[in-house]
């Protein structure tokens, strides 16, 4: 029988903290300008072999690596788009050589140019940008969320801040059928008009905005831009707001966790990888056996045996999201359950939110800019 395996490209984005996971040395001599700077001229990076990987409906095991590209997310953001290319082939050709089927891109490697059509253009083997899985798992983690601080989407008011982006679209989609009033987010009227078309007929009273400070009308909020820099402060937030911020660097503002314990910020999407012994022999921010869920479904489609491009592009249909969904699941990948800040989510936390929340909501005013 033929090895399932994969690989996936990951990269620096908390640029200090990620680049000491693999060179602490450098990361104490360099400043951050300069780690951008250097990070031009650095060959892709062989990271680790993950094993153990083991299908819940199949018992197949999965082989794989994780590889990295060198690049800085404003490194990536401001070289040439086809330097940008060919670095990411460059890793995708380290992939082949490895004996991967199936690659995943992760981080701005996804967002980069054409969402890694170009990219799956100029390598033999299958690519994803694991959009598809992103999208149902923040959607998933928002609903779990909203349910664990007792807000019934059904009677709520959710945003999605960068509602026209590849994810943010989709997922703006998805929550049209399922709150009561839903507010697209983003910095151009005539996009946010297109989502907006695509979201009528699905229950939701929708309304469009390229005021950040709208969001402090919303119970649950999804943000998920492409911003170099946090754009949820403080002050956006009323007290007992649901965030959850699939963004990576991500939207919501240090500020938040420090000043804000009334509100609930969630990080979207960690998956819990099925296999007893499965093993990333990396530490890249999450506990042991839990992956960032465009990982998961790279991971997912290659137990499956779907070595084909997957999620590609600027666009993704809710019947794929829904179809990864399906194939994830099946093979046993699952929510696993809430990140803030990089730290775990207890229930204790979410009591003390809640009960500062009701606290607040007395005597709040709101601070607007």
């Amino acid at each position: 029988m033929l090895e399932d395996t994969f690989a996936f490209i990951i990269h620096p984005i908390t640029i200090k903290k990620d680049v000491a996971r693999k060179f602490p040395l450098a990361a104490k001599i360099f400043t951050e300008p300069q780690i951008n700077f250097l990070s031009r001229f650095f060959p892709p990076l062989y990271i680790s072999e993950v094993t153990g990987i083991q299908s819940a409906a199949t018992g197949k095991e999965l082989r794989g690596w994780l590889l990295a590209c060198p690049f800085t997310p404003p490194t990536m953001m401001s070289v040439p788009v086809e330097v940008a290319y060919n670095k990411i082939v460059a890793c995708g050709k380290m992939a082949e050589k490895l004996g991967a089927k199936m690659l995943g891109l992760g981080a701005y490697t996804s967002v980069v140019g054409d969402g890694g059509k170009t990219i799956a253009d100029r390598l033999d083997i299958a690519v994803t940008n694991g959009d598809s899985y992103t999208v149902t798992m923040a959607v998933a983690a928002l609903r779990e969320a909203a349910r664990v601080m007792d807000i019934d989407m059904r009677k709520a008011t959710v945003a999605v801040v960068g509602a026209t982006g590849t994810i943010g679209s989709t997922c703006a989609q998805m929550l049209a059928g399922e709150s009561a009033r839903l507010m697209l987010v983003g910095r151009r009227l005539d996009a946010l008009q297109r989502v907006r078309e695509r979201c009528e007929g699905r229950g939701a009273q929708l309304r469009v905005s390229v005021n950040l400070d709208d969001i402090y009308d919303a119970d649950l909020i999804l943000t998920v831009t492409s911003a170099l820099d946090s754009v949820i402060e403080p002050r956006h937030l009323k007290p007992g707001v649901v965030v959850c911020d699939v963004a990576r660097p991500r939207d919501v503002s240090w500020r938040v966790a420090q000043e804000r314990d009334d509100v609930l910020v969630i990080e979207g999407g960690m998956v819990a990888v099925p296999g007893a012994n499965a093993d990333f022999h990396f530490d890249f921010g999450f506990p042991p056996k839990k992956a960032f869920a465009c990982m998961a479904e790279t991971m997912a489609l290659a137990l499956e045996g779907r070595y084909e491009d997957y999620t590609i592009g600027k666009d993704i249909e809710i019947t794929q999201a829904l179809e990864i969904d399906e194939i994830a699941t099946r093979h046993g990948f699952h929510l696993a359950g809430f990140r803030t800040f990089e730290k775990p989510v207890t229930d204790e936390q979410i009591a003390r939110v809640r009960q500062k929340a009701a606290d607040n909501r007395k005597v709040w005013k709101p601070e607007r800019a």
